[in-house]
């Protein structure tokens, strides 16, 4: 109950108050913001992924702009030489709206990063987006094999299978790339699994499918215990250390992402920023008010 009076009281609370909570899970408003913040990262010897703030748009204009900013990222993240690459959201480029047009901007962000011999992740959204972004996928990947992947949430149930069927594109001259995660958006039972030790176990059963198949996977979580179960199945199949990386958020659990580094693991950072930063961060605690509680947490527990 208090989560969720948390989740409905946030939006009316100024500004500023909330960016005193926000900031130290995004990077800013701007490019240069974004930019600095990837520097430190690559300084501790850590990539990042930026993503631009904005998803659900209301109309193809917001679309063409978001394209028009991500393909100005991109020319400053290499000016700048930083050791990272792109995340974005369809529906940051009108997927729900005209899923053509999507396409379209989202191959020229695409081609943009491919100049750079780069790489692009589109993040997978909630149920009624994923057929469409599998969709999206399939037809970047056939066009640009080695500069376009893909995320997977281990709480849909449909999951597993999907990463099955995708196994036709998978090649050793060809091969596919994802990001792993539980899971953000408020699902109904009927497509996701709903509580922490299901989460977990999907995730894992997910996880080892991609290892033993020598499927590059990005593992994204802050779970300690899913860290350490990944240690045990890197071991177990004998991992290629170019096979994989762990994947965390901008400012979320610091300490264990140092002790995976420091084990000689890489690690990449996802680095969100943009003007959209407060409806972001509104919209995903109203969308998981569990988040509240994390977030409460975060500030007074370190690490």
């Amino acid at each position: 109950m208090v989560n969720k009076l948390i989740a409905r009281v946030l939006p009316h609370f100024p500004k500023k108050l909330v960016w005193i909570f926000s900031k130290k899970y995004i990077a800013g408003e701007s490019i240069e913001e974004a930019v600095i913040a990837s520097r430190e990262l690559n300084k501790k010897g850590i990539m990042t992924t930026v993503d631009l703030l904005g998803e659900f748009i209301t109309n193809l204009d917001q679309a063409r702009q978001n394209k028009d900013e991500y393909l100005q990222i991109i020319e400053s993240f290499e000016a700048d030489k930083i050791d990272g690459n792109y995340s974005l959201k369809p529906t940051s480029f009108g997927l729900l709206i005209d899923k053509e047009v999507c396409y379209q901007y989202i191959r020229e962000i695409v081609i943009k990063a491919a100049e750079y011999n780069n790489f692009v992740r589109v993040d997978m959204e909630d149920s009624k987006c994923v057929d469409l972004e599998l969709e999206l996928f399939r037809k970047l990947k056939n066009e640009f094999p080695k500069n376009v992947g893909l995320v997977f949430q281990a709480y849909l149930k449909r999951t597993l299978n999907d990463l099955e069927n995708l196994m036709d594109i998978h090649s050793d001259e060809t091969p596919v790339n994802y990001r792993l995660c539980k899971g953000i958006y408020l699902e109904s039972k009927e497509d996701a699994y709903q509580s922490y030790e299901q989460v977990n176990q999907h995730y894992i059963e997910d996880l080892e499918y991609l290892l033993k198949n020598k499927v590059y996977v990005g593992i994204a979580t802050h779970d300690r215990k899913l860290v350490k179960a990944a240690y045990k199945l890197i071991e177990q199949y004998k991992v290629s250390p170019d096979l994989f990386e762990f994947q965390m958020l901008y400012g979320v659990t610091p300490e264990l992402r140092k002790e995976i580094v420091d084990k000689g693991y890489r690690m990449r950072v996802y680095v969100p920023f943009g003007k959209d930063w407060f409806g972001y961060s509104t919209r995903r605690l109203k969308e998981n008010p569990k988040m509240a509680n994390h977030i409460i947490k975060s500030i007074f527990v370190k690490g």
